[in-house]
């Protein structure tokens, strides 16, 4: 099990398929987290909104150069700065089990599995809590 470095973190979960988003979401919860899983980028903005998440995963279909604008739009449009660290979660945008920073406290990944992608986050997590 993963230690939890940044326990009770508020994480902003979006999803289209309500199945991986609820998994995902549960998962995360178990691991102690608070977590709002929303379908789309108007939900996540509105939620945002209220609630400033300490991280944002996406996990949208697209190229990556759509998914990057996308988490553009949701940083500037919830009124967040670039501390709050945006990870997508996208198997089109790069191969499984890659990860990579894109700059602007964006990362790229496609985890084998979701130990791998809570270990991105717990890490992405750490990392912000230093610079808050």
């Amino acid at each position: 099990m993963i230690a939890r470095t940044a326990p009770r973190s508020r994480i902003v979960i979006i999803e289209e398929v309500q199945e991986t988003r609820d998994l995902i979401k549960e998962l995360l919860k178990r691991d102690g987290h608070n977590v709002d899983a929303v379908r789309d980028e108007d939900e996540a903005v509105d939620r945002i909104q209220r609630n400033h998440p300490d991280l944002i995963l996406i996990s949208l279909e697209g190229r990556l150069e759509q998914l990057i604008a996308t988490a553009q739009r949701i940083r500037g449009r919830g009124g967040l700065t670039r501390q709050t660290p945006i990870v997508i979660f996208s198997l089109e945008a790069v191969p499984e089990g890659v990860e990579e920073e894109l700059g602007e406290n964006i990362r790229v990944t496609a985890p084998d599995n979701f130990n791998q992608l809570r270990a991105l986050l717990m890490r992405v997590l750490r990392v912000a809590s230093r610079t808050h």
